[in-house]
């Protein structure tokens, strides 16, 4: 097998909401975490146990940092897809400080955002992956409908 795979897929909560800040070259990014957890039952004592773990996320792609900014909240449902990145920063006492997240950068990773429209973010499974890559155009053409439109289907199916 050639080459190797960096990717990352998060279904999870948001711990906090997502902090944005700006760059002096006027780009932007959007940090938060997100919790997921996992439930078995105890084999000796036959209690239910959860773990939760926590995960960082940095967004650099501008278009998903402007969702996150405006629509995402603590408690958001969200279904994340990156790369694992850890980088290297010193502390106030110059100590080397690791830190590993999952990073969304411009044309790579997703964000889809499960909350339906009572939470206050957009409509259940928006996804703004590629919103960066898309037509601005908001609605199709009719040529465009009719391509992708379903043919209607008056066959019976055959099993």
């Amino acid at each position: 097998m050639a080459g190797s795979v960096n990717k990352v897929i998060l279904l999870g909560n948001l711990g906090r909401d997502p902090e944005v800040r700006n760059f002096p070259n006027g780009g932007k990014v959007a940090n938060f975490s997100i919790a997921t957890s996992e439930t078995w039952k105890d084999r000796n004592t036959g209690e239910r146990r959860e773990r939760t773990e926590w995960h960082n996320i940095s967004i650099t792609n501008e278009a998903l940092v402007r969702i996150a900014e405006q629509y995402l909240k603590k408690g958001s449902k969200v279904y994340v897809e990156g790369q694992l990145e850890t980088r290297k920063w010193q502390d106030q006492a110059g100590n080397d400080r690791y830190t590993t997240e999952v990073v969304l950068r411009p044309y790579r990773g997703e964000l889809t955002m499960l909350d339906g429209r009572n939470s206050g973010s957009e409509p259940q499974g928006s996804d703004y992956s590629r919103l960066e890559n898309t037509p601005q155009s908001d609605s199709l053409s009719n040529n465009d409908q009719q391509q992708y439109s379903s043919p209607d289907m008056d066959d019976e199916i055959p099993f």
